[in-house]
């Protein structure tokens, strides 16, 4: 998954949920499990990171809220 797009929280959830499911179904091969993986890796580290950002955000908001 190296194209970056900018995809919402929800669709990359969305996303990595197939791919967990894709490991659980009769459809998984050890020749597909390393680019799976991967794929599901960075897709952690992207939700993390937006999370974070979602996370700073609401926290600049509530202290603007704090200050009236």
């Amino acid at each position: 998954m190296s194209q970056r797009t900018n995809k919402s929280v929800s669709e990359k959830m969305a996303q990595l949920g197939k791919l967990v499911a894709w490991f659980e179904s009769d459809e998984f091969t050890l020749e597909d499990a390393i680019e799976k993986f991967r794929e599901a890796e960075e897709l952690a580290k992207s939700i993390e990171n937006d999370l974070k950002n979602i996370k700073n955000d609401i926290n600049v908001i509530k202290k603007r809220f704090d200050e009236v």
